[in-house]
């Protein structure tokens, strides 16, 4: 028996036949038109609007988050630009084929400049492009393969349009050469409680089709042509795991009663009902860009006090921390800030936006305030990209000018954990938000592929900063929770609680194994981990440490 090691995503573990998919197909030839342009524009239509279709009857069917994943990845087939672009190409004597792939890479590289978002968005480009030529060509398009039997899919990555339908019956886990702990596929895999590893070096050359392994997310491991001990050793691990999991939910607490609340990460009020049913004491990342980004002008503050009642009124007594308008960079908006920036990543995005347009913020807190007094919910209410003690002040005192009581700042951007004490004499509480934290410490692009490795945040450089969060907010006697992916890593979760955090928050399905995590050790037995990770020099090194204890 052999195994490979990649970053495991969750607890759960799983035995099978592994299943690879398909490699992408070939580039198109770059052969002369053969045939005349407007016979070969209709007969790229055509494929359009058949993958826009099949996209379309696959949103249907799987509903829910990955519905809208799916809907907006038919809209990319459906997009105007896209034929004119390959109509431009086919009367410069380019193939079908060679138009449509040259005009969706050119769409691909005008996303992937813009970074963040957007550049996640190209990704899903490069599926749309595949299916559409392989309707050209009269073949199937490379997807997850078929099987009667469960098995493990071994990919180099997934796209949305595959991980969405996912047959969850038959696929028991996810393996990818390539991602991160906050790649797509690591994404859906908590969202659909699948054991996964990403980032597998050598995984598509050292695995078969049809041989016999065990995923281990706990470990970050595949293990290949494990004896029947092993596999049997492995199921029952993980029906003693289904069996944990459909127990009473209890509040978050580690092994000594040390009290640590778990929350969830929501997108809209829709999302609620799933993290109440879950286990959610609360919500502590709730994104209020749900209101914003597909209009042309400011939603007006009685619509957003409705939304934003109809949420806090699913959570009575408990608290809801809501993130005002985090635009700009990779979410831009006609009606805020949707001017070129070379670099938007580090331009007028957060709370610098808000600022330059204060109208929009000052009518986002007031809706906030309404919602507050129409309900019973604990409401915090924070501001993104806070960089220093001088804008935790400003929107601290406008958020209390506005009428909100609980007011405080979201950690992203390193020099706030630097300047933690000051910024703690204003907030109410801090809440980490590990993925842009990481992004910006180690200067490396989330959504940009060649840099995937760096975006880890077991590095230790990240692990010192939010340290320093958690020690500034101990002295205050005020809270620090995490917001971002991290928190969905239970390992990683028991480390952030020893590191002073005081609160987590996930996506709901994460929640049952990192509460499981957290009942494994006691507040000193965190801390004692949480010292030792910090000597580490890499984040594979510290995350060796968190497993040696």
């Amino acid at each position: 028996m052999s195994a490979l090691s990649g970053v495991g995503v969750g607890r759960g573990i799983a035995a099978a036949k592994v299943l690879k998919m398909p490699e992408p197909l070939a580039p198109p030839s770059d052969e002369p038109l053969a045939g005349d342009v407007d016979g070969e524009h209709e007969r790229v239509r055509t494929a359009l609007q058949a993958v826009a279709d099949e996209l379309n009857a696959r949103a249907r069917i799987a509903g829910g988050d990955a519905q809208q994943v799916l809907e907006a990845a038919a809209l990319m087939a459906q997009d105007p630009a896209i034929l004119d672009d390959v109509r431009a190409r086919l009367e410069r004597g380019i193939n079908a084929e060679m138009a449509t792939w040259g005009a969706y890479a050119a769409f691909r590289e005008m996303l992937t400049a813009m970074g963040g978002y957007m550049a996640e968005r190209a990704t899903d480009l490069d599926d749309v492009a595949q299916r559409v030529v392989a309707r050209l060509r009269g073949v199937a398009a490379p997807g997850v393969p078929l099987s009667d039997e469960p098995f493990i899919l071994v990919a180099r990555d997934l796209a949305p349009a595959d991980t969405a339908t996912l047959d969850l019956e038959k696929t028991v886990a996810l393996v990818t050469q390539e991602g991160g702990p906050t790649s797509h596929t690591a994404i859906l895999a908590r969202s659909k409680s699948l054991p996964a590893v990403v980032g597998v070096v050598g995984l598509l050359a050292a695995v078969a089709e049809g041989q016999r392994a065990i995923v281990d997310a706990r470990a970050g491991t595949i293990e290949l042509d494990p004896d029947d001990a092993a596999v049997a050793a492995a199921g029952a691990e993980r029906t003693a795991r289904q069996s944990a999991a459909s127990a009473p939910i209890t509040p978050g607490a580690l092994a000594d009663g040390h009290p640590v609340p778990l929350m969830a990460n929501v997108g809209s009020p829709k999302d609620t009902a799933k993290a109440v049913e879950l286990g959610a004491e609360g919500v502590g990342l709730f994104r209020t860009e749900f209101l914003f980004l597909d209009s042309d002008t400011a939603p007006t503050v009685e619509q957003q006090t409705a939304s934003y009642t109809e949420l806090l009124a699913a959570f009575p007594g408990k608290r809801v921390v809501a993130r005002v308008l985090d635009a700009g960079a990779d979410k831009p908006l006609s009606f805020l800030n949707d001017a070129h920036e070379e670099n938007p990543a580090l331009g007028l995005r957060g709370i610098r936006a808000l600022r330059a347009s204060e109208h929009i913020l000052r009518d986002q807190l007031t809706a906030l305030a309404n919602a507050q007094a129409a309900t019973e919910a604990q409401l915090y209410v924070m501001a993104p990209m806070i960089a220093d003690a001088e804008e935790t002040e400003y929107f601290v005192s406008l958020g209390r000018e506005l009428g909100l009581s609980t007011v405080g700042a979201m950690a992203e951007v390193p020099s706030i954990a630097v300047v933690a004490d000051q910024v703690l004499e204003i907030a109410d509480f801090v809440s980490i938000g590990t993925n842009d934290l990481t992004q910006y410490t180690l200067a490396a692009d989330r959504q940009l592929g060649s840099v995937a490795a760096l975006q880890d945040p077991w590095h230790p450089a990240v692990l010192r900063l939010i340290k320093m969060l958690g020690d500034a907010g101990a002295r205050a006697g005020k809270g620090v929770g995490v917001c971002g992916e991290a928190a969905a890593d239970p390992s990683l979760a028991v480390v952030l609680v020893g590191l002073g955090a005081t609160s987590l928050s996930m996506s709901a399905t994460a929640l049952a194994d990192v509460r499981a995590e957290l009942l494994t050790v006691t507040l000193e037995e965190a801390k004692a981990r949480a010292e030792r990770v910090l000597t580490a020099r890499s984040a594979v090194e510290a995350r060796e440490l968190a497993a040696a204890s």
